[in-house]
This record gives structure tokens, sequence and C-alpha cells, in this order.
């Protein structure tokens, strides 16, 4: 029996909220990692496109490295929404620390390998948060439907961001799409607030 599309939205504001904030999440990596990111790095710094996806080949394997031992760096924080709007909130002051250097002209190269590495560690244990409570909160019939939802919005946002990074960094530069993730990241993080506390009823 096909569920209809009303259904697909989830009974449980958590969830909803949830994957609101994981719409605006994934569009801040994506605005100025999917496409800026490489063109920077190409043109800019003058790397190679060997050395590009290198580079990318390593954060995404330090990135699940993280994603990995995030319940051990938790523990029970993974239970609360509070550590999700924590974390979006930390993230959201890297883009504009990594924004403001470059427009003073620090060393790009340190800025934004340095960025990138510190980004990649608080947006990885940010998702996996995310991760965990989708399933924790979903009802046990509704699993897979919950799910399925959360990472429509995670694609959404994603498609958003894609093509935000492009726009905007013909635009604005990677300086511009740093601001822009920025705002993303805060957005997800006003959006968490309204996730359950620990031992709240999702």
């Amino acid at each position: 029996m096909k569920a209809k599309f009303s259904e697909v939205f989830s009974k449980s504001p958590a969830v909803n909220w949830l994957s609101a904030a994981r719409f605006f999440l994934f569009g801040a990596r994506d605005i100025w990692f999917v496409v800026a990111l490489p063109l920077f790095l190409a043109t800019e710094l003058g790397w190679s496109f060997t050395g590009v996806g290198t580079f990318f080949a390593l954060w995404v394997i330090g990135y699940g490295a993280v994603q990995a031992l995030s319940p051990q760096l938790l523990k029970s924080g993974l239970h609360d929404g509070k550590t999700v709007a924590n974390w979006a909130f930390a993230l959201s002051t890297i883009p504009v620390v990594m924004a403001w250097l470059l427009s003073y002209e620090f060393d790009a190269g340190f800025v934004v390998i340095g960025g990138l590495a510190l980004f990649g560690v608080v947006f990885a244990i940010n998702s996996a948060v995310h991760s965990y409570l989708i399933v924790a909160w979903s009802d046990y019939e509704k699993v897979s439907m919950n799910v399925g939802f959360y990472y429509m919005a995670n694609a959404g946002g994603r498609l958003v961001g894609t093509v935000f990074s492009g726009v905007i960094y013909q635009i604005d530069g990677l300086t511009g799409c740093l601001l822009w993730s920025a705002g993303f990241v805060l957005a997800a993080a006003l959006l968490s607030l309204y996730l359950p506390r620990q031992g709240a009823a999702a």
C-alpha cells in the first residue's frame, strides 16, 4: 500500500524539527565544500587535480573516523537535542572565523586546510548525533518512513547547497560561500532548539 504524500511528514514534532535542521546542516557544508572549495584550491592555490582529489579523499576518511568515534566522545549526550544545538552553534563560528581571516589576507592555505579540518570534526559529530536521534525518536512501525523523510531533507539540503556553492562563488568567492555556510548552520542550530531535551518524550 502506497503512503499518501501527507503521511511522509512525521507525526512526531521531534523528527520534523530534526529533519529541518538536517536540511540546513548539509546545505551549509556543501555551500562551500562541493564547488567553491575545489575551484579555490585549483585556481587560487594552484593545486593539481590529483592533489585536490587526494585531499578530499583524506578528508572523507577522517570525517568517517570521527563519526565512528562520536558515541564514545559524547556518551549520554547522544540522547539530548541540546547536544545537537550546542554543536551546531559551535560549528557556525568556524566559517565566520575563516572568512574573517581570509578577508585580512592571512595565509589562505593555512586558513582553508586548518579550517576545513576543524569544520570536519565538529560537523561529523553533529551529523552522527542527528543520525542516532532519527532512529531513537522514530516509532517502531514508522522507522523506515521517518528515516526516508529525514534523508530526503538531507538530499534537499545538499542540492540547494551545491547550487548555491557555484552561484555564490562566482559572485563573492570563497569568503561569500563561508558566510552563507555560517548562516545555514545558524539556521540549523536555531531549529535544533526545538528538539526534546534529555529525558523528554520525543
